[in-house]
């Protein structure tokens, strides 16, 4: 007999082998008409896998699970290119994989794809979808894959670069076949929705030497409603999209002298450092210690790290004038820790909590640039908690409470994830195990059980496994922001130590921790979630002052310096321009207050208010409105 537990902790009994396509079956016709993959004691495999020994087992369906998700996109990816192999049979096929929002393949071919081209392949994807083509599976020695492929060159060169004895497996749906380790849907015809997105450049593996590759990005669903509402929301994301707001709102740009950095204008320049004074405010609070250490260290400080070994490829490095090899930071750990290093620790200084927000530079791929989101050359907010075993449980939930306050006063909704240890990993598998078993129950006793959070398996940091905060916009995107690291590896590296109460030397535990992830990807983000409509605690510009003709200019001036006094961020348009197109101004800078001076306010010593929500009003007392901007400050109203 073949014991089956299921994820609501329910167990099924076989007389013998099954297919967990048929498992779904008999659990019901319903989850196996919604079935996209199995997962078997926490791996994702193949609805056609089959289970032969006791095991755990979770259907994932598209809506249920992210890797459901991914069998479902990626199945599209390879319908895509069956479609594209009809209609342009001399196109040669690359890569193409699932990612966290669609699916995208890449081809060999000699001109871009047009609109009307990729109009063409979307009609012939639901010609492929309608014929409801059985997918199988199957597998070839590698001199029979490479016979299959040969007249796919970047088939053959990913066959070639597999290990010996690795399984060669691909997946047929009619006349089409192709290289894949899966897992697929059953049939063509389970691919319900699909709307091709756009199409762009891309070096072959990534590298800039290779040849350039045309991708076609894509987006499917089981339901067309479900595909609507994502096309709306894509054209909702256009008119946000925080590269052009940028430039609209003279807040950040970038220039092809300084790939993935940013020029920080005056305005997105207040904007970063009101962000990080409440962020120094809130950890000054709990104990938090500022420091700065240098951009530019030895390699000696990078190989005691480890990061010289696993992280080289992704830092700048350079050779000094007595040819010593030197990087800039791509992290903070290292300097942080020589800052422990300065002075003898005893057990009463723990926690201790170091954070700053230096600038570090991370040597990424052009092609993986992206705005803010991606960059060469930023902010983090960073910090490293130093503690003793016994603190672990408690500090990590002092960094959630934290977390929870600081995502909250944006409206941003956000879940908690564990990553465990990768393949490329440091230190003794007993370290590992303890540190993950120490941040289940850590993330058990905050979200109140193992069932409220997500395991990514092999995706921890190199020293340690993490916690991941995904955070949720107003558009229903999800975003990877803060992390929670736990570090038994690096004090170890470095000698670090502490005298405990008996007069021991002991080895403290480092928290890697960032809440926005980075300053700047942040400001990407939520300017995308406020469409520069930023509250206005956080606004650049919180009021602008708009005098309706030159006899009420000086009234203006003085009123400005007085706003500045309060410590509020003020603008002057005395312009000789119609009111009526100076408001029209403030609204498209979306600028929180518009203050009218004319000859009534004047005369009565007020301003004349108008709101970018609310519209106006009506006239104040200068010193009330103060206090209503002193109130949405204090109360962080969005």
């Amino acid at each position: 007999m073949i014991n089956i537990t299921l994820k609501d902790g329910s167990s099924k009994e076989y007389a013998g082998a099954m297919a967990i396509i048929d498992i779904a079956k008999d659990i019901s016709e319903g989850l196996a008409r919604a079935a996209c993959a199995g997962e078997v004691n926490g791996e994702v495999v193949d609805l056609r896998t089959i289970v032969n020994k006791d095991c755990s087992l979770n259907i994932l369906t598209f809506e249920s699970d992210l890797n459901g998700k991914k069998a479902y996109w990626h199945t599209t990816s390879h319908i895509m290119a069956q479609a594209i192999k009809r209609l342009y049979p001399e196109i040669k096929l690359a890569i193409g994989p699932s990612i966290d929002n669609g699916f995208y393949y890449d081809f060999d071919t000699d001109k871009p794809f047009t609109p009307e081209m990729l109009e063409a392949i979307e009609a012939e994807i639901k010609k492929v979808i309608k014929e409801d083509i059985a997918i199988e599976r199957f597998e070839l020695p590698k001199n029979e894959a490479l016979e299959l492929m040969k007249d796919e060159p970047y088939k053959v060169e990913l066959i070639n670069d597999l290990p010996e004895g690795e399984t060669i497996s691909f997946y047929k749906q009619g006349e089409f076949t192709d290289l894949c380790a899966g897992p697929h849907l059953m049939s063509t015809g389970k691919v319900k929705a699909v709307k091709l997105l756009s199409s762009s450049g891309a070096y072959w593996r990534g590298d800039e030497k290779n040849k350039m590759l045309q991708r076609i990005y894509g987006i499917s669903f089981p339901k067309a409603s479900q595909l609507d509402e994502y096309v709306n929301m894509i054209e909702e994301a256009k008119k946000r999209d925080h590269r052009k707001l940028g430039k609209e709102l003279d807040l950040f740009f970038f220039d092809e002298t300084a790939p993935g950095m940013a020029y920080w204008m005056p305005k997105g320049f207040t904007l970063m450092n009101t962000l990080i004074n409440f962020w120094r405010k809130e950890h000054q609070k709990r104990g938090y210690q500022e420091f700065s250490g240098p951009q530019l260290n030895s390699s000696v400080l990078w190989k005691t790290s480890g990061h010289w070994d696993h992280y080289k490829e992704d830092m700048f490095v350079l050779t000094d004038a007595d040819g010593n090899e030197q990087a800039l930071k791509p992290m903070n750990c290292p300097n942080s820790i020589k800052i422990y290093q300065t002075k003898l620790r005893s057990y009463k200084d723990l926690p201790l909590r170091f954070n700053d927000v230096d600038v570090i530079h991370r040597n990424e791929k052009s092609g993986q640039l992206n705005g803010l989101f991606r960059v060469r050359m930023f902010r983090q907010d960073d910090s490293h908690n130093y503690v003793t075993e016994e603190q672990i449980g408690s500090e990590i939930k002092d960094i959630v409470e934290i977390a929870d306050k600081m995502y909250k006063m944006f409206g941003l909704e956000y879940k908690l994830s564990l990553s465990t240890r990768p393949d490329d990993f440091m230190g003794e598998i007993e370290t590992w195990n303890k540190a993950e078993s120490d941040l289940k129950k850590v993330l058990s006793d905050i979200t109140g059980g193992e069932d409220n959070f997500a395991i990514n398996e092999g995706d921890g940091a190199f020293y340690g496994p993490k916690i991941d905060i995904t955070m949720k916009d107003c558009l229903g995107r999800e975003w990877q922001m803060g992390t929670v690291q736990l570090d038994f590896q690096l004090p170890q590296r470095f000698n670090l130590s502490y005298i405990d109460k008996d007069g021991n030397k002991k080895t403290p535990i480092m928290i890697h921790r960032a809440i926005f992830g980075s300053f700047d990807r942040f400001i990407g983000i939520i300017t995308e979630h406020f469409a520069g409509a930023f509250p206005t605690w956080l606004a650049p510009v919180q009021v602008r002052i708009l005098p309706i003709a030159d006899a009420h200019k000086e009234y203006a001036s003085k009123l400005k310096e007085q706003l500045e006094d309060e410590g509020l961020r003020v603008e002057l348009d005395d312009r000789q321009e119609k009111i009526g197109y100076k408001i029209r101004e403030a609204q498209l800078q979306k600028i929180p207050y518009m203050l009218i001076i004319g000859e009534k306010e004047v005369e009565a010593n007020a301003v004349g208010v108008r709101s970018r929500k609310d519209g106006d009003i009506g006239q104040m007392q200068t010193a009330d409105f103060i206090s209503k901007i002193k109130e949405e400050e204090k109360t962080f109203a969005r």
